[in-house]
């Protein structure tokens, strides 16, 4: 076999000169120097890797699969077939997915290089969230489902037996209010009884008070949730005393860090969590932390039992395309980069509340005083509320995506609570946004209230 590393041994025979081939060879070893770094490390590189070095490495990887065996009789119900090479593309060669039937993280006896690949990916995740907030987790692994089938899977793995009569009775969860409905949904999958306890108005500040979830327990229920990050004005849950409440009642308690991972406040939530009480799983969303396409979340625990649990309950073989996205954002970033879309998004966050501020005196509205180090909510309480379906709208058109207008009288889901006393919109500066981004979008705001008055 060739060894690239000393590649030029093979040409000494050819008329080329010697410090040409030096010359060749140095620039082949710096490209090949961060492959070679990161299979021994196992770690997030410190700086970014070009598409050239990821894509040599995913190809390199799929190669390894028996799809690509040109010698092999595939006689299988399911052999990697493809009807397009477009196919090669879209999963990154990795189509005989990862994992076994039922098994997420076993490795897949017709895809070495994908069971690979995979489990670089998850060393990469653990490393990235051990790196940014999370050193006292065990494990973590990339899934391809989103934040509120994540839930699911976390929820039906470490369910009790409903088969055993002693346990069968426990199928009940308790919910701070999140008005969310894939959060909803994922109870719903599983047939929970949701018992939700209702969020209060406190200031501006949307909670759940920790003596409502304490006097709403029950001997039926076996889990409760918690959140880091949501919509103002919802804050974040207490969650060191929901995991001491947890461990109190031996109850399984999954955090949904959704967007959290570029939060250094509610990381630190977390961590001081996992130390003072029960944390079962933390998941998060790849596309929101990592910019990556929709699709895939990270599930995080501080135990290596409950992530073999997890990966056990997961139903057929799955998709590698989200793990590939995920890897592909992790190399192309590194370290360097992510701290620097941190410091971006922490000078974007001030930016933008500098601005919807100015809009709001100019308005006579408010900023509504909520903690919450991505978003920021500005009071509608001056505008017509006939006008306010209409103002999504008119943002939509003048091409501004993502803000949320919000009116508590006509629609309450979403203010995770009962009688909101404001009207508002909700405006973002998360992670990979940019700062033009923020400018433009209160420019067009205000142009967008005109427009609807």
């Amino acid at each position: 076999m060739v060894d690239f590393s000393k590649i030029i041994e093979y040409f000494e025979t050819m008329p080329i000169p010697l410090n040409m081939l030096n010359r060749g060879q140095l620039v082949l070893n710096e490209f090949l120097k961060p492959l070679k770094k990161i299979f021994e490390q196992k770690a997030v590189p410190e700086e970014g890797w070009s598409d050239e070095q990821i894509s040599f490495l995913l190809q390199l990887l799929s190669n390894m699969d028996t799809d690509k065996d040109g010698n092999a009789a595939r006689v299988g119900e399911r052999e990697a077939r493809i009807a397009t090479k477009l196919h090669l593309q879209t999963s990154g060669g990795f189509c005989h997915g990862i994992g076994r039937s039922g098994y997420l993280t076993a490795p897949q006896p017709k895809a070495p290089g994908g069971s690979v690949m995979y489990e670089l990916a998850n060393y990469l995740a653990r490393h990235f969230l051990k790196r940014f907030g999370l050193p006292n987790i065990k494990k973590a692994i990339v899934v391809p489902l989103c934040t509120g089938m994540s839930l699911s899977l976390c929820l039906s793995a470490l369910k009790p037996d409903w088969n055993d009569p002693h346990t069968a009775h426990k199928r009940s969860i308790l919910i701070p209010q999140i008005d969310h409905s894939s959060i909803l949904k994922a109870c719903d999958f599983l047939g929970l009884k949701k018992i939700i306890i209702k969020g209060k108005v406190m200031g501006d500040a949307v909670r759940v008070p920790m003596e409502d979830i304490q006097e709403s327990y029950d001997d039926k229920c076996y889990a409760i949730l918690s959140i880091t990050s949501f919509f103002p004005p919802r804050e974040s849950d207490d969650i060191k005393e929901i995991s001491k409440f947890a461990q109190e009642h031996d109850l399984v308690h999954v955090v949904i860090n959704a967007y959290g991972v570029q939060s250094s406040e509610w990381m630190k939530l977390i961590r001081s969590a996992i130390d003072a009480g029960r944390i079962d799983a933390i998941i998060q969303s790849s596309d929101k932390n990592f910019l990556t396409p929709v699709g895939g979340a990270i599930i995080a625990t501080p135990h290596n039992e409950i992530m073999e649990k997890i990966s056990q309950t997961y139903a057929g073989r799955a998709n590698a395309t989200p793990i590939v996205q995920f890897l592909a954002s992790a190399l192309s970033l590194g370290i360097k980069g992510y701290e620097n879309l941190l410091k971006e998004q922490q000078d974007n966050r001030k930016l933008l509340e500098e601005k919807l501020t100015e809009l709001a005196n100019k308005l006579k509205e408010r900023i509504l005083n909520v903690f919450n180090p991505i978003a920021i909510a500005m009071s509608l309480s001056n505008l017509n509320p006939k006008k306010l379906n209409a103002l999504g709208g008119a943002l939509y058109n003048l091409r501004v995506t993502g803000p949320r207008v919000q009116d508590p009288n006509t629609k309450p889901f979403g203010t995770c609570c009962d009688h909101y006393p404001t009207p508002y919109i909700v405006m973002n500066a998360a992670i990979g946004a940019r700062k033009e981004d923020v400018i433009r979008s209160i420019l067009q705001l205000e142009k967008a209230l005109h427009q609807i008055k």
